[in-house]
């Protein structure tokens, strides 16, 4: 009997199913709310720079209007979990310019019957500036970054550099989501560079980023600027020292001549002029600052002696003898670029 209760409907002595009280699939679905829609629904974007607003949270997006409106109409669907390969058709009329319209379809299976069904959600363009935005407005920022040189200005191609770095940094970390550090200002003064930041973040990352790629080093100074929330609220500034010496340098170190080739962390690297060996020279290491090789000038060489070059001052005129460089291959009569050194000439090359 048992058996013969279960192959049944009680409901309308159909078929029986597997589901509670053996209701077949068609009763099942007359009593179960499978579909709703909302009315409405509200896409939250930032005028400024196009960001969406999920909750409290902000993301930057490039999708355009036609690209975010049928997620969102779907947004206000809901179905029940059991509807099985659902389909969903989604045609869209603007009504102004922060309404639209979605006309939304929806079709699939629920306990093996076939089910549709339809409705309208008016779409909502709603503009808000995002927080990003909002600080930039306001002029708000957490620090700076002061990039100065060691008794020296900065050149144009530091200048250059460390203004490709801190955008680069930038974009860095709001691709990682940070979308608070970025750089408000940047400003060329007499001495030198200013970053101005909008976290403390992205200062700390545009120091190390600049002394990694260019030498130097930076020491962080905080300012005490108020409280919110019983915490201390602080703005920090970054100063960037580069090297006293850029690369083309000729130096005096130790003794020797050297031209800098590059300028590394709390080191230079330089070429020995006399042997043609690159060598590493602490900071801390006496140094002396000859010129640079841009402004060495062409001297005849009048003679080859027993390892000793002797030139023509192309200023003197006199014949001034000095040590020829291991590694430089010269004859008579050709040049080679002098720097003048107080009463002596320094040979490049």
């Amino acid at each position: 009997m048992d058996n013969i209760r279960e192959a049944f409907c009680p409901r309308c002595g159909g078929a029986g199913g597997e589901g509670r009280d053996g209701l077949c699939g068609r009763c099942r679905l007359a009593e179960t709310r499978w579909f709703e829609c909302e009315p409405r629904a509200v896409h939250t974007y930032c005028p400024s720079c196009g960001a969406q607003k999920s909750g409290q949270i902000w993301t930057d997006s490039e999708q355009e209007r036609a690209e975010i409106g049928p997620g969102l109409a779907l947004s206000a669907v809901r179905l029940h979990p059991e509807v099985r390969r659902p389909q969903f058709s989604v045609a869209i009329r603007e009504v102004s310019a922060n309404r639209s319209m979605a006309d939304v379809e929806v079709s699939g299976t629920l306990y093996d019957e076939p089910i549709s069904d339809r409705c309208t959600v008016e779409l909502v363009w709603q503009k808000e500036q995002c927080n990003r935005c909002n600080r930039i407005a306001g002029s708000y920022y957490e620090g700076f970054v002061q990039v100065r040189a060691t008794d020296r200005r900065l050149t144009d191609r530091e200048i250059e550099a460390a203004t490709r770095i801190a955008h680069e940094t930038e974009a860095t970390l709001q691709a990682e989501g940070d979308r608070l550090s970025y750089v408000s200002d940047l400003q060329e003064t007499k001495d030198g560079l200013d970053i101005i930041v909008g976290s403390q973040t992205i200062g700390l990352a545009i120091s190390q980023a600049i002394t990694q790629r260019l030498g130097g080093r930076y020491s962080t100074h905080p300012k005490l600027v108020g409280e919110k929330a019983g915490r201390p609220i602080y703005r920090i500034t970054y100063l960037v020292r580069l090297h006293a010496f850029v690369r083309g340098d000729v130096i005096e170190a130790g003794g020797a001549d050297l031209e800098v080739a590059s300028t590394e962390g709390d080191h230079v690297r330089a070429v020995d002029l006399a042997t043609g060996r690159t060598r590493t020279i602490r900071d801390e290491e006496p140094k002396r600052l000859i010129g640079h090789g841009s402004a060495a000038t062409e001297a005849l060489v009048a003679y080859i002696d027993d390892g000793m070059l002797g030139l023509i001052d192309p200023v003197t005129s006199a014949a001034v003898e000095v040590p020829r460089p291991s590694w430089l291959t010269v004859e008579a009569g050709g040049q080679v670029r002098v720097l003048r050194d107080r009463d002596r000439l320094v040979v490049l090359g």
